[in-house]
């Protein structure tokens, strides 16, 4: 599928050599909190990811009713490395055509660029008070110099955000660093560039998914990354691959819970910044430990978000009734996304609210029938927006599909149990909390 039509929006690369066509400037996605390779923003809407042929299949071959649970797959463009005029090489996408992108359908995965975060070397212009900036890029003594002749990936400061985000330690207490991204995207970002780059000994075109950026409706999204399954490895595993992710699962709540924190980031309303975890995080954590993640993805720093349970539980078990039914599928490695708005409707309510009953303290002359009234919850109103999505699908198989020796019977059990767990522990939360 090409995507010529869509290649008007975002911004052009410098140095659009390709015979008159006008390239889009891939920028970081800011909002990346798991995974090991780069995702990149292409504009508002889309986001993409370096093409691992299998992945793009399954997103093509997807049941209707698994739709609203993935984000919306559209297309292939071609990227590239470009230079400009400040020695940064810039990453550039073009409409895909098939002779000219660097074929990537029989390497093996683990020799493909990989997928998430990416940087971004442009100064934007900004309308909206002091936003930090950061500078990612790979710099060149000659930014018409061919790739290999570029100097190690460096970090300059020029990205933006409206809120900065804070990366919580291991030991529970927050850097003094303030940044205005999340940290796990620039350290994907960084690894993919030095990995492109040294494979790249020519001008080669990638080819990179173009995917639904499942955030876009949110204005400070609060994102958990959650690795579903007991069993990480796929069918095409090797053994020590597989030994490895086996050995990862049987040391962290994969296997007891049949899920994992992978990374979450969560707005706080008493700062006005995102907390961050990474994966290394939520390997450690023990059953007790996911139940407290959970609860601090879910807390904006001044009340435990009670009202996220109900709509959050209302789309786990309606993915879990699908899941169920689609035998022969199985989506070994795969994340779920869940995401809310850190800063809704809801939320400036409960900022009024307090705000009032302060006054209402103060205020003798108030009816005793209203300073009485303490309790904090606003009227009710309609429930918060929020999104449950599947992601990540290189290694997923279902019946048929490519051909795959293997053939699995009944729906993905080790998926389903972890989508158990979570409902569960969600429910306990809620009824504790009441």
């Amino acid at each position: 599928m090409c995507v010529c039509q869509t290649m008007e929006v975002g911004k052009y690369g410098k140095n659009a050599s390709r015979a008159g066509e006008r390239g889009v400037l891939l920028e970081p996605f800011i909002h990346q909190v798991g995974g090991h390779s780069s995702m990149m923003r292409y504009d508002d809407h889309t986001v993409c990811k370096p093409l691992i042929s299998r992945e793009q299949r399954f997103y093509e071959s997807l049941p209707p009713e698994m739709k609203e649970f993935t984000p919306e797959y559209k297309g292939v463009v071609s990227v590239c490395f470009e230079g400009d005029s400040d020695g940064y090489i810039n990453l550039v996408a073009y409409p895909y055509v098939e002779s000219e992108a660097l074929e990537q359908d029989d390497v093996p995965e683990r020799d493909q660029p990989r997928r998430k975060h990416s940087r971004r070397s442009l100064h934007r212009s900004s309308s909206v008070g002091e936003h930090k900036e950061e500078r990612l890029g790979l710099a060149g003594d000659n930014p018409e110099s061919s790739i290999q002749e570029t100097k190690s990936p460096k970090v300059e400061v020029h990205i933006h955000s409206d809120v900065p985000f804070q990366m919580l330690d291991g030991n529970s207490g927050l850097s003094s660093e303030k940044i205005s991204y999340n940290p796990w995207s620039l350290r994907c970002h960084k690894q993919q560039l030095s990995r492109m780059r040294s494979e790249s000994k020519d001008r080669k075109l990638y080819k990179f998914l173009l995917l639904e950026n499942v955030v876009h409706h949110f204005r400070f999204p609060c994102v958990l990354d959650l690795k579903m399954g007991t069993r990480q490895h796929g069918d095409d595993a090797s053994e020590e691959k597989a030994a490895r992710q086996m050995k990862k699962c049987e040391q962290s709540t994969s296997a007891t819970l049949g899920v994992r924190v992978c990374g979450m980031q969560v707005y706080q309303l008493d700062t006005g910044h995102y907390l961050c975890r990474n994966k290394y995080y939520g390997r450690g954590l023990s059953i007790e430990g996911f139940r407290n993640a959970l609860y601090q993805y879910l807390h904006n720093g001044l009340e435990l978000r009670k009202d996220l349970f109900e709509p959050i539980l209302a789309k786990l078990r309606s993915l879990k009734a699908v899941l169920e039914r689609q035998a022969s599928y199985r989506f070994y490695s795969s994340s779920l996304l869940i995401i809310y708005d850190g800063k809704d409707n809801r939320a400036g309510m409960f900022m009024e609210r307090r705000a009032e009953m302060r006054l209402k303290r103060v205020d003798t002359s108030l009816p005793e029938s209203l300073q009485d009234d303490t309790s904090t919850e606003p009227s009710p109103s309609a429930l918060p927006k929020v999104d449950v999505r599947m992601i990540d699908f290189a290694h997923s198989t279902f019946k048929g599909f490519r051909d795959d020796p293997t053939v699995h019977d009944g729906p993905d059990v080790g998926y389903v149990f972890g989508l158990e767990s979570l409902i569960n522990i969600m429910e306990q939360m809620r009824e504790e909390n009441q």
